[in-house]
């Protein structure tokens, strides 16, 4: 059984930085794409990140340049680094994995088979 667990959510004011965590356990498939997602309040689900089995990684343009996505196999974690963060960044974030399809921030959310319950955050101004 698959499980996604996040971590590391809080509040930040403007300018500041934040580390998510995601820890895996159940997944034996060979190849995923592993990805972050956020929900803002009335707003729909979007992607912010994605990271396949070799490493590669998309961004939203809204992040780009001010998140990391990335992983330590030997932990079984993802991880999101948040930096330079702003209100509008402000919502609940998720990690998801899929086994199939492509891997990139533009996916659509529903198509991912796995989740975590979510790590709200909120940044201030």
């Amino acid at each position: 059984q698959v499980q996604l667990v996040e971590s590391g959510g809080g509040s930040v004011q403007t300018g500041g930085s934040l580390r998510l965590s995601c820890a895996v356990s159940g997944y034996t498939y060979r190849r995923y794409c592993m990805g972050w997602f956020r929900q803002a309040p009335g707003k729909e689900r979007e992607g912010v990140a994605t990271l396949n089995t070799n490493d590669y990684t998309t961004y939203a343009n809204s992040v780009k340049g001010r998140y990391v996505i990335s992983q330590d196999n030997a932990k079984n974690t993802l991880y999101l680094q948040m930096n330079s963060l702003k209100p509008e960044d402000t919502a609940w974030y998720y990690c998801a994995a899929t086994v199939s399809g492509s891997c990139t921030a533009g996916r659509q959310w529903t198509t991912f088979e796995y989740w975590g319950q979510g790590t709200q955050v909120t940044v201030s101004s």
